[in-house]
Parts: C-alpha cells; sequence; structure tokens
C-alpha cells in the first residue's frame, strides 16, 4: 500500500531555513549573499536584543533590590521593633508612679518613638512603595502619633491608678493585637507576642507594619526570580548567538573560497563583540544567585529580629553583631547583591541592544558591498 504523498513544507518555511542554514550544495553565489545580507543582521539585532533587555532587567532587579527594598525592609523592621522596646520603656517608667513625672518616660523611649517616626518618614518619601501603600503608612504614622499621645495622657493621670492604667492599655491597643499580657514592671522581663491578626482585623501598628513587610518580601521574591520575559528571552539570544556564529564563521569560509578575501575586516570587527557575550551572560547568572541569596536576609528581619537583640545592642554597643539585629542585617544583604557582579561589567548592560543594532548595521554593509562587488565584477562573465 502506498503511503500518502508528504506535503510540501510552506514557502515561509523553506525561506526560513535557507537564510538560517543553507543547502549542503554549493548555492549559487548572488543567491548565497542575499540570503547573508537578510539573516546575520537580523540574527545579530535579534540576539543583542533579547541578551540586553533580560541583562538590564536582570541589574535593575539588582539595584532595586539594594537601593530600594532592603533600606525598606530594614525601616519597617526597625519601626515594629523601636515601637515595641517604647512600650516597654513606657509600662516600667509609669510604674514608677509619680517619679515619672520628674524623670520622664526615659531617653529610650524617647529615641524609640522618634526613630520609628523617622522610619515612616523616610519609607514614605522613598520608592519602594507604591501610592496605596503610602497611604497606608500615612495611617501609621497617624496611628504613632495618636500611640504617644495615649502615653502622654497616663503620664499626665500617673497619680490615678486607674486612668494611668486604662491610658497605657488603650495605648497597648493601639500598638498591638494581642492584649493578654500585663503592662511590664521590669526592663528585662520578656517581651510577650505582638500582633497576629491579617486582613480586615489587622487595624494596629504592628498588624499594619507586619503586612508592609510581608508585601515587600514577596515583592523581593518576585525580584529575585527569573521571569517567564526574561527567560524567553535568554533563550531566544542563545539560538540566535549560536546561528549568528555559524553564520559568520560559513561567510568567512565562502568569501576566502569563492571571493579570494582572506580576511573581511568589517566582519571580524563585528565577529568581536561575541568574546564579550560569556562575561555578560556570566555576570547576569551571577546577579541573579546574589538576589536569590539575599532573599534569606529579609525573613531574618521579619521573624528574628526581636527587641531583646536591639536592646542589647543599645547596652553594649561594643559587642559583636548579632545574625538577627537589623542594620547588620540589612548590610550584609545590600552587600551580598553588591558582590553579585564581575567588576564593572554590569555598567554595559544598556549598551548591549545598542551595540546589537551597530554590530547589524556593519554586517549589513560589508556584505550589501561584497554583493554590490561581485554583481559588478559578474556582469562581464556572466552572472553565477
Amino acid at each position: 500500500m502506498r503511503s500518502p504523498p508528504r506535503r510540501p513544507a510552506p514557502h515561509w518555511v523553506v525561506v526560513l531555513r535557507r537564510l538560517l542554514w543553507p543547502p549542503a550544495d554549493r548555492p549559487r553565489n548572488r543567491a548565497y549573499l542575499r540570503d547573508r545580507l537578510i539573516a546575520l543582521p537580523l540574527l545579530a539585532v535579534v540576539a543583542f536584543t533579547t541578551l540586553g533587555w533580560a541583562y538590564a532587567d536582570v541589574r535593575a532587579d539588582s539595584t532595586y533590590i539594594r537601593t530600594q527594598l532592603t533600606p525598606a525592609l530594614g525601616d519597617l523592621a526597625d519601626a515594629r521593633i523601636s515601637l515595641r522596646i517604647a512600650q516597654r520603656e513606657a509600662e516600667v517608667s509609669l510604674d514608677a508612679g509619680h517619679a515619672v513625672e520628674l524623670s520622664g518616660l526615659g531617653p529610650r523611649y524617647t529615641a524609640r518613638t522618634g526613630a520609628a517616626a523617622q522610619d515612616i518618614a523616610r519609607l514614605s518619601r522613598g520608592g519602594a512603595f507604591g501610592e496605596a501603600q503610602r497611604q497606608e503608612l500615612d495611617v501609621v504614622s497617624g496611628l504613632i502619633d495618636g500611640y504617644e499621645e495615649w502615653i502622654a495622657w497616663a503620664r499626665t493621670n500617673v497619680g490615678n491608678p486607674s486612668l494611668r492604667k486604662a491610658g497605657l492599655a488603650y495605648a497597648q491597643s493601639m500598638l498591638c493585637s494581642d492584649l493578654t499580657a500585663t503592662p511590664a514592671t521590669d526592663r528585662r522581663a520578656p517581651y510577650p507576642p505582638c500582633g497576629a491578626a491579617r486582613g480586615v482585623d489587622a487595624t494596629t501598628v504592628v498588624d499594619r507594619i507586619a503586612a508592609l513587610e510581608r508585601d515587600l518580601r514577596h515583592r523581593l521574591a518576585v525580584r529575585a526570580a527569573l521571569g517567564p520575559g526574561v527567560l524567553v528571552a535568554v533563550a531566544v539570544s542563545l539560538i540566535s548567538f549560536t546561528l549568528l556564529g555559524v553564520g559568520l564563521w560559513r561567510t568567512f569560509f565562502f568569501l576566502r573560497r569563492r571571493m579570494r578575501i582572506r580576511a573581511s575586516v568589517p566582519l571580524l570587527a563585528a565577529a568581536l563583540p561575541l568574546l564579550l557575550v560569556p562575561w555578560a551572560f556570566a555576570d547576569g547568572v551571577r546577579a541573579w544567585s546574589a538576589q536569590r541569596a539575599a532573599v534569606p536576609y529579609a525573613d531574618v528581619l521579619a521573624q528574628q529580629a526581636s527587641p531583646v537583640v536591639e536592646v542589647h545592642l543599645d547596652d553594649d554597643p561594643l559587642a559583636p553583631p548579632d545574625p538577627a539585629a537589623i542594620r547588620p542585617a540589612t548590610a550584609r544583604m545590600a552587600a551580598t547583591v553588591r558582590q553579585g557582579r564581575f567588576g564593572d561589567v554590569g555598567a554595559v548592560a544598556g549598551l548591549v541592544a545598542p551595540a546589537g543594532l551597530v554590530i547589524g548595521g556593519v554586517v549589513g554593509g560589508a556584505l550589501h558591498a561584497y554583493r554590490r562587488e561581485y554583481l559588478l565584477v559578474g556582469r562581464g562573465g556572466g552572472s553565477r
């Protein structure tokens, strides 16, 4: 039984196959030069443009993580921890009774509430958050002001135990969702849990700050991962560079055997930038690896940073930095991202795509000149 005849490939498939990979038999010189004139510049533009876009995207993620997300995560953690330390200072100071009227709530309370307010104000001015998050930061700033007013009210009524406890309890309710803990009378007492509500129930200062931290950690995970667009661009770039390299190599042999051109200077100059492509790929992979390595530091800031660690650093500034301390963790996070590069190679990320246009123009101009010269010469003895 005869097998059905094979349907011929579509015309565009035949043309594409001829442009990317010419037939093994001896092609006509005119057709070969015409195909190379179309294929090689197009491959150069596609290869360098896709590589440049993916490379610039990875480099932009590294810059954003280092300059925006890392400081923002540190400020959020510092504001959350500072307010809990301030609450402990207020509890202990108000427990002293009338003595607080003379000594005040203590320098640590003033320093920590001021630090929290500065952290929120710096976040509002920064570029890590959008409009909705900045509105949430305004709400947090207003809640901090209200919290301080209730602490001041409790201090004013320190002589009345009922009013003092009511003011302190209301201030604590603005700060934390967990209200089961009783006010501490000792600065060394364990810190109770603070903030566990989510969604519509997350109305306290710590709840709102924790929600903003979760949003930033999600954004960090998204930035540190290679998106589908980058993966497709890298795949297209690798295929295009492979075809471009093979095409240039075969064109060199064609010019040498058919047209007696031992070395085409324009094509050699256009091929030199291909030697830097592996460095660009390696630098992009290293930058992406550094971004992934920075993600655990965000978890440290959200889950391991505690008032106990920060108070210990306040009491003993010369102590070795704790791995869970806020500022050392953010410094290591930024340093990890900063080290994910090969010297100044990343500075040329924005020049890769324009370089592809220049290389495509050089290759196209050189092949056009060779084809024009061949046609002029071939007119005397017939074209081949």
